[in-house]
């Protein structure tokens, strides 16, 4: 089992990338969040994932280990295999999945069918960690968030929705301006306004 790679991006794809590690290029599979971090001629390294068939073996590569271990529990639930999790992945943030999961959001869960969204709610809600989670990421970037915020951000997200707004599209808004906000009112007010100026 290869645990990480470590090299030169070659070149980024679709949905791939090729590492260069000492001359020889891997074609490693990764979700957008990914790929999004990665820039050809730049050193990288890729927490990877090796799925071995009988007709192919497939490298899966992620930036974080926060999404090489949430990929790992997706490909643990029954059905999904290792690319309906990456496309899993793709369709969001980390922490939007997360979010979906612990909210028994169903339709948040995009690209997949019911019975497996709901097969994914059912079996990972446990074993996910707690939606708080988001505000240790922002605590070890140096924010300074407190426990009550996750509340704030979940109200803040579903107000958004309900506007008809998608997860995908106000998540990372909310979460940039969540360290500055104490209220529910505060963070929709700067969201909105985000959002408004970026469309």
């Amino acid at each position: 089992m290869i645990g990480y790679l470590k090299g030169v991006i070659s070149h980024i794809f679709v949905n791939s990338c090729f590492i260069d590690v000492h001359g020889v290029g891997y074609r490693t599979y990764a979700p957008a969040s990914t790929l999004d971090t990665l820039c050809v001629g730049q050193e990288a390294m890729l927490y990877t994932y090796m799925s071995v068939r009988e007709d192919a073996i497939v490298l899966y590569g992620f930036a974080t280990q926060d999404e090489y271990d949430l990929f790992m529990l997706l490909i643990g639930v029954n059905g999904v295999g290792p690319k309906v999790a990456l496309g899993i992945l793709s369709a969001g943030t980390a922490d939007s999945f997360r979010l979906a999961v612990h909210q028994k959001d169903i339709k948040g869960l995009t690209g997949i069918g019911k019975k497996t969204a709901e097969r994914i709610v059912l079996e990972l809600q446990d074993k996910i960690g707690p939606v708080a989670s988001e505000d240790a990421g922002a605590a070890d970037l140096g924010g300074s968030a407190a426990p009550g915020l996750s509340g704030i951000l979940a109200e803040t997200l579903a107000a958004l929705t309900s506007l008809g707004y998608s997860e995908q599209e106000v998540l990372p808004v909310a979460e940039s301006h969540l360290a500055g906000c104490t209220t529910v009112e505060q963070l929709l007010k700067e969201t909105l306004k985000a959002l408004g100026s970026g469309r």
